[in-house]
């Protein structure tokens, strides 16, 4: 049974780098808009007659926290519609109807092994919002790897944010890498290159000589980064069933 239609209020608008911007939508219907991290909203946008066409889903960049207001990030897509009237038209003050929250694309019940998000872009998102859950609500879990993968240092997307929240958490490791960052930016602590080398890295480190370390491995980001990842991780050794994905555009 799908969700009715709501009319959210976009009450702020932050631009996170040249071509992303954050939105804050609240709920005033609601005195608590409740949701699983991981989980997305569908806007109906008014910019094509046919209903499927003027649909757009968004990942929840915001953890629940009791309060009616949910964020997302967006970035502009080069003669993408939606976010191109999203972008132009959308102020603070304008109202946006969605449906949500939707999707399965959460936390397993019990974190049991490590679990590595990866991600390219706007696919930070739903990470986002699971990796401040954990730490808010002190949920027992194992190593978490967060593997962002940008092109240069400006588009990385919450990154003082993420690397204070590696700081205090122990077991959470912040780990963007970047795609065409010059050489004359590097050092050690930057990696570069694309997430790919780095979960491989980590999973045969800690991988006995006969067996491989129990992971829980989510993707989120484009279609090549996930085809990509998931032949990877499956030539590792890793059951199909380990994999959960989001997939972008």
């Amino acid at each position: 049974m799908l969700q009715p239609w709501q009319t959210g209020k976009v009450v702020r608008i932050v631009d996170e780098t040249g071509n992303t911007k954050r939105y804050w939508i609240e709920v005033p219907e609601m005195r608590s808009f409740d949701f699983e991290p991981g989980q997305f909203v569908t806007l109906d946008l008014p910019i094509h007659e046919k209903p499927a066409r003027r649909q757009r889903s968004y990942s929840i960049a915001s953890w629940p926290d009791g309060t009616n207001v949910f964020e997302l990030v967006i970035v502009l897509l080069e003669g993408g519609a939606g976010t191109t009237w999203l972008f132009n038209e959308i102020k603070e003050g304008s109202e946006l109807t969605f449906r949500g929250p939707l999707g399965k694309f959460t936390l397993p019940e019990t974190i049991d092994r490590d679990l590595f998000f990866i991600c390219t872009g706007t696919g930070i998102a739903p990470f986002r919002s699971m990796a401040h859950h954990i730490l808010n609500h002190n949920i027992r879990h194992q190593n978490i790897y967060l593997i962002f993968g940008c092109r240069k240092l400006g588009d990385c997307l919450y990154g003082r944010e993420l690397k204070e929240l590696a700081e205090k958490m122990t077991s959470f490791q912040y780990i963007p890498t970047f795609s065409r960052e010059v050489a004359e930016n590097q050092n050690h602590l930057i990696r570069t290159g694309y997430v790919h080398s780095i979960y491989e890295e980590i999973c045969r480190a800690g991988a006995a000589p006969d067996s491989l370390k129990p992971a829980y491995f989510y993707l989120c980001g484009w279609k090549n980064m996930i085809d990509e990842a998931k032949q990877r991780i499956q030539a590792l050794g890793y059951d199909r069933k380990t994999i959960h994905q989001e997939l972008y555009g």
